[in-house]
This record gives C-alpha cells, structure tokens and sequence, in this order.
C-alpha cells in the first residue's frame, strides 16, 4: 500500500485536489430566493467552471516539481476564462433586470459578477493547496489541508450586510394631500386620489439610521439603495405593476442626519418580515465608502501640512 502510494502520489494528489476543489465550488454555489444561479442549469455551469479551476489548481503543483514552468501559464488563460465568466454574468443580469418589476441595479449585478468570478479563485487555491500537501507529504495531510481550506472558503463565502452598519424600525407612512411621507422624510409627490388610497391603505415604510458616517456615506449610495429594495420586493413581493410609477417602491435620504426612508407596498403585510430582510440585505463591495479613514479626517484641526 505504502509503495502504490508512493509511486502514485502525483495522480493522487491532483485527484485529491480536484476533489477538494469541487466540494468547494458545491459550498460556494448556493440558489436562494433571488433564483440565481438558476436550477437546474444554471448551476450545471458553474459546477463545470468548477471542475476545470479545481483541475488547473491541482495540477499546477506537479508541473511545478518537474519544472514544467510553461503548464503554468494555463493559469493565466485560466484567469482570462474567469473575467469572461464574469462578463458573462454581467450580461445576462442586465438583459434580466430590464423585466423585472423592481430592478437590481448596475452596482448589484456588477457585485454578483464580481462573486461568481472571485470564487472560481478560490476553488483553484483550495485545490492548490490540497495537492501541494498531498504530494509533498501524505495524502492524509493533502486532505485535512483541504478540510482546512473550505472552513476559510465558507468563511469568505458570507460578508456584511445592513445590520453592520445600520439600525432598522418600522416608519409612519402619511399622506398629506398629495405629498408623501415616511416618518417626517418626504418621498414623492403623489397626485392621483386612486394612488393616494392605496398608499395610505397597504404602503410600508422603513427608516435606516447609520450608526457611523462611513455607513452614512455607503447607504447613500443609489446602487445600495436599490439593493434594499430589490430584496424586499423579491422577499416580500410588490403590489404594483408595470407604467405604474406612483407605486414604486422608493428609498430616500434625511439630508440633515443621513438616515434613509424605504417605502414600497408590500404583498406580505408583515411588518417584523420587513425588518429582517433589511437587515441581511449584503452590503455592495463597490458601494462601500470609508471617509474616515482618509488622513484628512483622521488629523486634528491645525495639523494639517
């Protein structure tokens, strides 16, 4: 056994590998309720894309030990592979949300493109690594590296959402003549009568308060705002349709304190469902902002060179 080990411990620690690297991709894969990637072939893709990073990692650590150096540059086409799969993936989110009854967004879908392709990254390190181990030492050790590998994957598969930055409570929603408010926040102007008694008889309004001015700065962002209400109708559903602008669900900011007023009409009356779909809405990594850690803000006033 040992010595079948031994004279097979290349094909076994890309096996190894590839094994790891796909288990990765499986974790990483996850349909929800926004229906993305969908199923059954949606995810058959990317399960393949898997496949072929999982086998570049893999194989890239024997290449290394018998100084092939120019099956290394698979890894680059392999890179240039992944950003046409986030192209891909941009595209076909941009032709999606044009139908849609509340859109996502440029920021969300260009955030979702950004994942699909950082992951197949991660698949080709786990694997990597998986391989590096099991050829360098024990097959054995190629594996709980490997175990190790996807603790750090699914740790890097979730990041923040709302309730990192911000507070949630439920919001009045007022109709004054044809002025519309959430709490003391105007939204819109709202001039059919029809439109108005719907508003005031099933309209729902959430106020978002940033907890510091760098959650001020990223809720102020139009594509995380979008977000929100993206969720929201996704979740909870919308009672509008389409060339009913007045229906719309709209976010809109306090200028003087930062805080963001929601307001949509919601199929789903419950307001505590609200609350909780706010809160795990993920924070857009291109709509992050961090004006406090700029040197300018961060030097007392009469210290500045």
């Amino acid at each position: 056994m040992m010595l079948f080990l031994e004279q097979n411990k290349y094909l076994l620690g890309v096996l190894s590998g590839i094994v790891i690297g796909v288990i990765a991709r499986i974790l990483l894969l996850k349909t929800d309720y926004r229906q993305y990637p969908t199923y059954p072939h949606g995810r058959i893709i990317h399960i393949s894309l898997g496949v072929i990073a999982a086998a570049l990692g893999a194989v890239a650590v024997p290449a290394l030990f018998k100084k092939d150096y120019t099956a290394i540059t698979f890894l680059t086409l392999a890179a240039q592979q992944f950003r046409d799969v986030r192209k891909m993936e941009r595209e076909t989110l941009t032709k999606i949300d044009s139908l849609e009854l509340v859109s996502r967004g440029a920021t969300y879908i260009e955030g979702i493109a950004m994942v699909f392709e950082g992951r197949n990254y991660l698949v080709i390190m786990s694997a990597l690594v998986t391989s590096l181990f099991a050829i360098l030492f024990h097959v054995g050790y190629g594996l709980a590296a490997g175990i190790i590998t996807l603790l750090v994957v699914m740790k890097l598969k979730s990041g923040h959402n709302i309730s990192h930055i911000a507070k949630v409570h439920q919001g009045k929603v007022k109709v004054d003549g044809p002025d519309l408010f959430v709490d003391d926040i105007y939204i819109m102007n709202v001039g059919l009568k029809t439109n108005q008694d719907v508003i005031a008889e099933r309209g729902a309004g959430y106020i978002l308060t940033p907890i510091n001015p760098n959650a001020r700065v990223t809720l102020s962002n139009l594509g995380q705002r979008q977000a929100i209400l993206y969720d929201l109708a996704t979740i909870m559903g919308v009672y509008r349709d389409d060339g009913e602008p007045a229906l719309i669900p709209m976010a809109k900011l306090d200028m003087n304190d930062g805080r963001l007023a929601i307001f949509f009409i919601p199929q789903d009356h419950s307001t505590w469902k609200g609350t909780e779909v706010i809160l795990r809405v993920p924070i857009l990594e291109s709509a992050v902002r961090m004006p406090t850690e700029s040197p300018v803000n961060q030097k007392g006033e009469g210290q500045h060179s």
